[in-house]
């Protein structure tokens, strides 16, 4: 009785034989397997990274590096690598992230329309350029002065040349009008034409691997696999906003390739 009065898990209403049970059922697969560590497996190197280290402590005083600073080392250059390349391609997809699409942006510029017009006004004005040159020449041309100076001789050879480069540039189109016009339009070859999957006899024995699936439905297709490709400049951008290197030499070597 006094042991019904102690025990608090039958005063609860709890069976432990029958928890016990479920337990053991639950996790039958659990039972009596046994948990290894898995090998301590370094990052780099250890032969090499080891005679690294004992150069670098050589010139502290040191003689002796035991083997487990050179793993400690090298889990922690692989951790180092690893917390980079993550930093690294979160800037990367955000250089590559587009916003054209997102309601809750609105686009202020367009870079790209402002340099094509200033193209075409540049276009424009070197248009207007060359043809106030061509209206000197042809005026240097049918200048019928007796004497005429150096700069009058040189004007009309120029305009002489330029209207033989107008007569061949006309020649050459003419030419190949001509001879597109003798061609004919040209034809694009039907892959998916009825005929070609409806062929038998000879024409079916000519049709032999990749083309033999042409009567088959749509291609297989298989998934994409989106590549995060990171630049130079994402790499500047990580060593300006990280403390340790943002004053190092290394991110003014960056900044001169």
């Amino acid at each position: 009785d006094d042991d019904d009065i102690n025990d608090v898990a039958s005063m609860a209403g709890v069976n432990l034989n029958e928890e016990s049970a479920r337990i053991m059922a639950t996790n039958s697969d659990l039972v009596g397997t046994q948990i290894q560590s898995c090998k301590d497996e370094p990052f780099l190197a250890a032969i090499p990274l080891h005679k690294r280290i004992l150069e670098t402590a050589k010139k502290l005083g040191i003689t002796d590096v035991p083997a487990e600073v050179v793993t400690f080392i090298s889990h922690a250059t692989q951790t180092r690598l690893r917390t980079v390349i993550e930093k690294v391609t979160v800037i990367t997809q955000h250089r590559m992230e587009s916003y054209k699409d997102d309601e809750w942006y609105e686009q202020a510029t367009d870079v790209r329309a402002q340099l094509k017009f200033f193209e075409q006004l540049e276009r424009i004005e070197k248009q207007r350029k060359d043809e106030q040159e061509r209206e000197i020449l042809l005026k240097a041309a049918k200048s019928r002065s007796r004497q005429e100076d150096p700069e009058q001789a040189r004007l009309k050879q120029k305009a002489k040349e330029m209207q033989q480069q107008e007569l061949a540039q006309m020649r050459q189109r003419d030419a190949n009008l001509t001879a597109l016009a003798a061609i004919g339009p040209r034809k694009k070859r039907k892959l998916d034409a009825p005929g070609l999957l409806a062929m038998g006899g000879e024409g079916a024995g000519l049709c032999g691997g990749s083309q033999a699936g042409l009567g088959t439905g749509s291609p297989r297709q298989y998934p994409r696999q989106k590549i995060t490709r990171v630049n130079l400049r994402d790499f500047i951008f990580y060593m300006e906003q990280e403390r340790e290197m943002s004053h190092s030499l290394l991110l003014y070597r960056a900044l001169l390739k």
